[in-house]
């Protein structure tokens, strides 16, 4: 039988590659997919917890939902910044974006 702890593990699992997506990479685009790795470890949070605390509160749902929503809101910014940065740099590794420091 699934329980509470295994989709617990799954998220901390999860939440672990995407925080070295972010961490170790330098092309933008890693870790871009990092952060959504991130948000989708709290959406299997929400979903476990609702369903295994309260399952007639679709309150996790609710939540999961706005996540996934700002989640492509941050994607589609995202990926527009990258886009826009590597026409006029020619790279997207994070460490060559320097140029707005003093």
């Amino acid at each position: 039988m699934i329980g509470l702890e295994h989709y617990l593990t799954l998220s901390a699992m999860l939440f672990c590659i995407g925080l070295y997506g972010v961490l170790a990479k330098k092309n933008a685009v890693a870790v871009l997919i990092g952060i959504e790795l991130m948000l989708n470890s709290v959406n299997i949070n929400l979903i476990a917890f609702t369903r295994y605390i309260a399952p007639q509160d679709p309150i996790g749902h609710v939540f999961a939902l706005f996540v996934i929503l700002v989640a492509a809101a941050e994607i589609a910014v995202g990926l527009a910044l990258v886009i826009a940065i590597y026409r006029n740099r020619m790279t997207s590794n994070v460490l060559n974006l320097d140029w707005l420091k003093w």
